[in-house]
């Protein structure tokens, strides 16, 4: 049977509560209920989001060696990172459940068996508010690695919604040609880009995503501008001082399977964005371009993923 009902898109562009976990996970929250109330099955949002981006990195010298002030703005990020196990999502995993709509939300996770290790985290919550998947950025970006672990495998995953086959990727490694596949290799056709900010990141990459993959692309992202500085957060003034005016412009679009725009690229607003998505137009463009199907040549071509969650110790007790 072909599940031919179309699928309501929400993209959710907007800035976090820079830095402060609890505040941003309430207003992605109300953000979801929004998105349900326009009646979405999905919302996304940028990459990152909770607690936020660290900008600061690029402009205040983040790779000088025992440097006070790195070292007090990471021990704050790590402070206000998102402890999964403590359930700090669980404003948006309720909106999720109360409004029967899956979300997909950027995170920085830290993980209890890492010790303070950071990692930019993916994170995809059913429509009864379950969270089924948490993808921890494959690998960190430039001066992102002062900050954020390498990721793993674990969570290179789809899942059905509704007619559709859901993947999603973090920023740069939506550039990563096997980590595509991996997710078209398991029936992805739709795909969930999502990124810090800034319409140069998602306006070439978006389409040229839809088009290789023969599916439906949609890039979030989120806002950040001098102004989003929290007064309280520490050396507040020198980081309004460093930073630019505008950090991230937004850029969030969706394009279909045919590579063209359903929604151009929106910048310098917070904005939920919204369109429907048919299935049925996945498989017109697959007539000629399937790409693990009759054009993959799986006897030349082979892809191995290893989706074990790497820890740093294995432990094995023997009887007392």
């Amino acid at each position: 049977m072909t599940h031919d009902a179309p699928l309501t898109l929400a993209l959710a562009q907007i800035a976090p509560v820079w830095l402060d976990r609890e505040a941003t996970v309430a207003k992605a929250a109300d953000w979801v209920r929004r998105a349900s109330a326009e009646g979405a099955r999905l919302v996304a949002f940028g990459e990152a989001l909770a607690p936020g981006y660290p900008f600061w990195i690029e402009h205040t010298e983040g790779a000088r060696f025992e440097s006070p002030l790195q070292k007090q703005l990471f021990a704050h990020y790590a402070a206000q990172a998102v402890d999964l196990p403590r359930d700090d999502l669980a404003p948006v995993r309720a909106a999720a459940r109360e409004g029967r709509i899956w979300v997909a939300l950027g995170i920085i996770e830290r993980a209890r068996d890492r010790g303070h290790s950071l990692y930019c985290s993916l994170v995809l919550i059913d429509d009864a508010g379950e969270v089924r998947n948490v993808h921890r950025k494959l690998m960190p970006t430039h001066e992102e690695r002062l900050a954020w672990s390498p990721g793993d495998g674990h969570g290179l995953r789809c899942f059905p919604v509704d007619g559709f086959t859901l993947g999603a990727l973090n920023c740069w490694e939506n550039w990563m040609p096997l980590a595509r596949a991996a997710l078209y290799a398991q029936g992805e056709d739709l795909h969930i880009a999502t990124w810090p900010g800034s319409v140069r990141n998602t306006r070439d990459i978006t389409r040229h995503m839809a088009r290789e993959g023969r599916s439906y692309v949609a890039s979030v992202s989120s806002l950040m501008r001098r102004a989003d500085i929290p007064e309280h957060l520490p050396h507040a003034e020198l980081l309004r001082a460093a930073l630019p005016e505008i950090c991230a412009n937004g850029g969030s679009c969706v394009a279909g399977p045919d590579g063209e725009w359903i929604i151009e690229p929106c910048t310098d607003e917070e904005r939920l964005l919204i369109c429907e998505l048919d299935p049925a137009h996945v498989r017109a463009e697959r007539h000629n371009f399937d790409p693990f199907g009759h054009y993959s040549r799986p006897d030349v071509l082979e892809l191995h993923v290893n989706r074990a969650r790497q820890c740093g110790a294995r432990f094995v007790d023997g009887d007392d």
